[in-house]
Order: structure tokens, then C-alpha cells, then sequence
């Protein structure tokens, strides 16, 4: 007899395909029209479909009810979507944009992403009771780096088209995209630091020499370099093969599609084997693999890595809403509720608004005061945050001094579970509804002030004459003016019966040399006098024919 499966594989498949497929039929509308991200739309349904509403999706089910296990499936699900994303950032970047804009990229990531962090770390420092500075590091490190998936609303699509221009974007995308993996030695100098200083170094020696010695080596060395390297090669000899496969006709038009995302897949599972940094060997790859534009050009037309894009934007998404510790932000040992909020205000406007300003004139691609508060203030914080938030938990967590987690490392670790999830949301929903926030402020004062003008023309309409219909006094000033054209061109028009009076056309003059010859009018012609209204009878004009021959002039009359 058949029987219900209430199974989680099921009830996922079945809500995630319910919400794309609804979603899809009002896509357009919402993100063309209302101008709202898909993330934060995916985030609400996530939140809808959580334990903490409908139990549609159940992370702790599928974690096995352990937290660790959670925070796992968490990492591992950024890293794919991050490796993919940065992948197809570095793709579509024009031909080799990392060496031509080096300066620009090279002011961004360099004074810019470490005054973020700095700025960042202040004011949590500020506003977290009894947390060192050195902890506030730890946190500010996280929320550093911008995100390259939010990053696509304000740089895709028809607002990004008709208001931010084409180097603005492209500036955009390749910070986005290089900065997040290059958060790497913020997140690790702070962590070695407290690992090897904190707490007088409990558990461990060599205090900071040798916290700068592992940052040095395996932060820098290891992770940084080896993965720009890697991302090079693997990018250049996968280039290469392509063009082979494409000349001998070897490849189909559904692989060679498909070939930048495969790539990508094979980028983030071997850069994990050997512990290195997957994201930036993912965007130097992406870069490098389209140097010299083919590959850019060719997929430029077509929709599957958009589409591939959009599925993994709104899975993820959904998940964050469905996985974010919500109740922690109400009650944790941390933090209390409102200097939680003002903390997220002051980050969204502090963070990265007076760096940009302080470096604008020396970017190119920003033209103006109103580009640099764009730029300054659209550097959301998302998914890579998430991400850098499951590697410092995970490394904190071996922080140990006799079998147990030690005292400062676990105060991290609750604090920057707490702080960083409340900035993720606070990012995704204050820059998914400033576009929509700003039209709609542009929009509303013109429409308010429209509105005013024509009630108050309306009430101080004048009595009409008589003979005029008192309904056209109380109609708006176009049906005046239409009612008044009506009514002149019945007084022009004649009335039947009646002989039709013409308008005499103005009268012409013709020059021929020096002389002017005048139409007569009626009257002037049968009393002999020129048109020009003199006494006098018009004089002939007498035209001279020269001989060419003896130079002659001959007059005639």
C-alpha cells in the first residue's frame, strides 16, 4: 500500500524546486522592476522555511544534530559556490585587466582592505564589552573582504546599465573577486597572535616570533603565493588545451560551456587537498585562463554560466536563512541586542566609505563624489564572511590546553559566530533595499510635488465667462487648452452659407542687381503707385545687356 515519505531528501528537492520555479515566473519584476537582490529574497524564503517557521528545511537533521557537523556542511558549501563565482569573475574581466589596472587593484587591496580591517576591528573594540583589541582582530578580519555574489546585484542587470559605467563595474568585480581571497593573512596574523600570546601563551611557545613566523611561512608562502601560482598554471595550460580540443574539433558546444564551471570544480577539490587558498587560485585561474579574450568573447551570448550563477545564489542563500543562529542575537554572553545594532550601522558606514574617499583621486575608474560614495558604500559583506567565519571556528577550536578549548579562543569563537552572522544580514538586507529605497526617494517627492500643483491649479481655477460651459473650469489645464484650440478654430472656420475670407499672402521682393522690384497691390496698380505705399509711379526697371565683344552696354527698356 503505497505510504507517505516524509523523508528530508524529498521535502528539500520539493521546496527548493517550489521556490525557484515561483520565483522564476516573477523574477523579472521583482529584480527589473522593484530592483531587489535575489539574495535577500532567498534569504527571506530560507528564514520562511526554517525550523523557526514552516520546518520545511532541517540543517541540524542533516548534520546529524551536532553543531560541528553544521558548521562544516556550512564551509564546504561556500567554498563551492565562492570557487565557482570567483571563477566566472576572473572570466569576465576584458583582456589582461590585472595587469592594466594593477594600480587601482593595487591601492584597493593593499591601504584599502587593511584600513577595512583596522576600521572594522576599532569599532568592535569599542563596543564589545571586555574584548581586547587583539580579539577585535580576530572579528574584523572576517567582515573585511567584499563579496563577489552581492556584489553581482549592483553590477548586473538594468539598474547597473543605465547608472554605473562599464570600468566602474569591471573595478568592481576584480576587487570583489580578489579580495576575498587575499583575506587569508588578516584572518591568520590576528589568530596566530592570540594563539601565541594570548593568555601569556598557555599551551604553546615561541610567543609572537614565532606567530610571525608561521604567518610568514605557511600564511603568505604556502597559502598565498603557491595558490597564485597554481591558479596561473592550472589557467594557462587549461587554455591551451582548450584551443587545441577547438581547432582539431574535438569539443561540443555543451562542454565548452561547461568547461570554466568544470574547472573551477577541479580548482576548489585540489587546492583543498593541499591546503591551499582555493578562492584566489579560483579568480587568478578564471583571469588567466581567459588572457587573451577568446574564451570571454565566445560565451559572451550565451546563458549557462548566468544560470548556473542564479542556482547557486539562491541555494545558498536559502541555506544562510535557514542556518543563522537567530535566537543567539537576542541572547549570547557577547554582545546585548542594541549595541549589536548600532555595531552593524556604524560597520556598514564606517568600514569602507572613508577609505574609498581618502583614495579616489588616485583610482581612475571613479570619476566623481557621487561614484565614490557608490563604490564606498556598496561593499557588502556575504558570503565570503560566512566563509572566513567557518575557517576561524574551525581553527579556533584547536586551541587547546589540556583536552578543552581555551578560555580566550572559545570568547572568539562565540563572538565572532554572534557579530559576523548579524553583520552578513544586516549587509544583505541594507544593500538589497537601497536601490529600490533610493529610486522610490528620487521618484516620490516629483510625484508628491506633481500631485500638489495640479490640486492647487484645480481649486484656483477662475469662473469661466459667459457663453463658455462651466464643466470646462473644473477640468484639468490640457482639457483647457484642448477646449480652447476647439473653440478658436470654430471662430475661424465659416459658417455655412457664408463666403470664405482669405488671409492675403505677404507680398514677395526680387532683386535683380542693385534693383528691388515690389508687388503691386490691387489698389496701387490702378492708380500707377508701387506697392511700397509712395506717391510716386513705379519707375521701370531698366536691365543692361553688356556686348561682349566691344564691352557695349546696351539698354533697353
Amino acid at each position: 500500500m503505497p505510504t507517505l515519505s516524509l523523508i528530508n531528501f524529498n521535502v528539500v528537492c520539493a521546496t527548493l524546486g517550489s521556490f525557484i520555479s515561483v520565483f522564476g515566473l516573477v523574477s523579472y519584476l521583482f529584480k527589473e522592476r522593484f530592483y531587489l537582490s535575489e539574495a535577500l529574497i532567498s534569504l527571506l524564503a530560507g528564514v520562511a522555511f526554517s525550523p523557526h517557521a514552516a520546518n520545511f528545511i532541517r540543517p541540524l537533521d542533516y548534520a546529524l544534530e551536532s553543531e560541528q557537523n553544521l558548521d562544516q556542511i556550512t564551509l564546504c558549501f561556500t567554498r563551492l559556490v565562492l570557487g565557482v563565482q570567483l571563477f566566472l569573475a576572473g572570466v569576465q574581466l576584458p583582456k589582461r585587466y590585472l595587469q592594466i589596472e594593477w594600480r587601482s587593484l593595487s591601492l584597493l587591496l593593499g591601504p584599502g582592505m587593511t584600513a577595512m580591517w583596522m576600521c572594522s576591528a576599532l569599532v568592535i573594540w569599542a563596543l564589545v564589552p571586555n574584548f581586547s583589541f587583539l580579539h577585535a582582530l580576530v572579528v574584523g578580519a572576517c567582515v573585511t573582504p567584499t563579496d563577489p555574489v552581492l556584489s553581482n546585484s549592483i553590477v548586473k542587470g538594468k539598474f547597473a546599465d543605465k547608472n554605473v559605467p562599464p570600468p566602474l563595474q569591471r573595478i568592481i568585480i576584480a576587487e570583489s573577486g580578489a579580495n576575498d581571497g587575499l583575506g587569508y593573512p588578516f584572518l591568520f596574523f590576528a589568530i596566530y597572535l592570540l594563539q601565541y600570546t594570548g593568555m601569556g601563551g598557555e599551551g604553546f611557545t615561541g610567543g609572537a616570533g614565532k606567530a610571525m613566523g608561521l604567518w610568514f611561512y605557511e600564511t603568505w608562502a604556502y597559502t598565498i603565493l603557491l595558490s597564485v601560482g597554481y591558479g596561473v598554471t592550472v589557467g594557462w595550460i587549461s587554455r591551451e588545451m582548450l584551443h587545441w580540443a577547438e581547432e582539431k574539433h574535438y569539443v561540443d558546444r555543451e562542454s565548452f560551456l561547461v568547461f570554466a564551471i568544470a574547472l573551477a570544480l577541479f580548482i576548489v577539490g585540489t587546492c583543498g587537498l593541499i591546503g591551499t587558498d582555493d578562492l584566489l587560485a579560483c579568480f587568478v585561474a578564471g583571469n588567466v585562463f581567459t588572457q587573451d579574450d577568446w574564451f570571454r568573447l565566445e560565451t559572451m551570448d550565451d546563458s549557462l554560466q548566468p544560470t548556473i550563477d542564479m542556482l547557486l545564489n539562491l541555494a545558498v542563500f536559502m541555506w544562510f536563512g535557514a542556518v543563522c543562529p537567530w535566537s543567539l542575537f537576542l541572547t549570547n554572553n557577547v554582545i546585548p541586542l542594541y549595541r549589536l545594532v548600532f555595531l552593524g550601522i556604524l560597520i556598514l558606514l564606517v568600514r569602507r566609505v572613508p577609505i574609498v574617499f581618502a583614495l579616489h583621486r588616485y583610482i581612475d575608474q571613479i570619476e566623481d563624489l557621487f561614484q565614490t560614495a557608490f563604490v564606498g558604500f556598496f561593499g557588502p559583506i556575504g558570503v565570503g564572511a560566512i566563509f572566513y567565519l567557518s575557517v576561524c571556528r574551525e581553527y579556533l577550536q584547536t586551541i587547546t590546553v589540556d583536552g578543552q578549548v581555551r578560555e580566550d579562543a572559545q570568547r572568539v569563537s562565540e563572538a565572532v559566530e554572534v557579530i559576523v552572522w548579524f553583520l552578513v544580514i544586516c549587509s544583505i538586507v541594507v544593500h538589497g533595499l537601497s536601490i529600490p529605497f533610493a529610486k522610490a526617494g528620487y521618484h516620490l517627492p516629483r510625484t508628491i510635488s506633481n500631485a500638489i500643483s495640479t490640486s492647487t491649479t484645480v481649486e484656483q481655477e477662475p469662473m469661466p465667462p459667459a457663453g463658455i460651459p462651466r464643466t470646462l473650469s473644473t477640468a484639468t489645464r490640457d482639457n483647457n487648452d484642448t477646449a480652447l484650440r476647439v473653440r478658436k478654430q470654430q471662430d475661424i472656420s465659416p459658417r455655412p452659407g457664408a463666403s470664405r475670407d482669405r488671409t492675403p499672402p505677404r507680398p514677395f521682393a526680387f532683386q535683380i542687381g542693385r534693383s528691388v522690384i515690389r508687388p503691386k497691390s490691387p489698389e496701387s496698380e490702378a492708380r500707377g503707385i508701387g506697392a511700397a505705399g509712395g506717391g510716386e509711379p513705379a519707375r521701370p526697371v531698366r536691365l543692361a545687356v553688356r556686348d561682349g565683344e566691344n564691352g557695349a552696354a546696351d539698354s533697353s527698356p
